[in-house]
């Protein structure tokens, strides 16, 4: 027999009249390879069947199954129970809307930020379909790749000191996106235009440097490599804009 396995997960509906918050017990057998997910599935076949939570692929790629498990943010499919103690605590992300149970909504947040941060390439070139592709080299390519590794599953905003008291600070998710962007060659945004889009508190200069979010990111993505590109760059335009405001005096 594999161990007993205490769950204290915590409930409640929003939709549902006169509920409220609280936190509900479970019991399950642990089994080999067992992972929370899973588990969450067995609880909600056997025990619970209202118990609400998110999930997609299963396999570390959706990011629909994050959730605070023993109070560090990470996703429910590649937690393994055996790298657990015997009791497990489940809250939902914090930071984002609370839908119910273990569910949150991630999707209007990173909506809304790809919306702000404009979160295309920016091109004056017009596509001319007959012409040879644009090529890129290696290395570029290769750090635009990494950061468009991120699965959204907002782990690192619910891990985010600055997230929690700043509503409109784009954390990590956000910044990691900017980057890809001013990475890329293709993008033709200017230097002011940066500037202006993260060189405030909501945006690089937010940002604590506790580095919460590269401790509990599942994908592990190099977020303090492409925040330090950032903060270089933006902390280089300032000061370039600081010299010409000083020669024009």
């Amino acid at each position: 027999m594999g161990r007993a396995l205490t769950f204290e997960i915590f409930r409640y509906n929003s939709t549902a009249e006169n509920d409220k918050p609280r936190i509900d017990i479970f019991q399950l057998e642990e089994t080999p390879r067992l992972n929370v997910f899973t588990a969450l599935n067995l609880i909600r076949e056997q025990q619970a069947p209202d118990l609400m939570f998110d999930f997609v692929c299963r396999a570390g790629i959706c990011g629909s199954c994050g959730m605070m498990i023993n109070g560090r943010p990470t996703l429910a499919c590649r937690t393994l129970t055996s790298d657990l103690p015997n009791t497990i605590t489940l809250y939902p992300l914090p930071f984002f809307k609370l839908l119910g149970d273990l569910s949150v909504d991630t999707g209007v947040w990173f909506r809304e930020v790809a919306e702000r941060v404009e979160s295309w390439i920016h091109t004056q070139t017009e596509f001319d379909p007959q012409t040879e592709e644009e090529r890129m080299d290696n290395a570029t390519a290769n750090k635009i790749y990494e950061a468009e590794r991120c699965i959204e599953c907002g782990c690192c905003l619910a891990g985010c000191a600055t997230a929690q008291v700043v509503p409109d600070f784009l954390g990590a998710a956000g910044l990691n996106r900017i980057g890809r962007f001013v990475i890329d060659p293709r993008d033709q945004r200017d230097e002011e235009d940066w500037f202006k889009l993260i060189s405030t508190d909501s945006g690089i200069f937010g940002c604590i440097g506790m580095m919460a979010c590269d401790d509990v990111c599942p994908k592990d993505l190099p977020l303090l490599e492409v925040f330090a590109y950032i903060r270089r760059k933006m902390a280089a335009i300032g000061f370039s804009k600081k010299k010409e405001k000083a020669a024009a005096v």
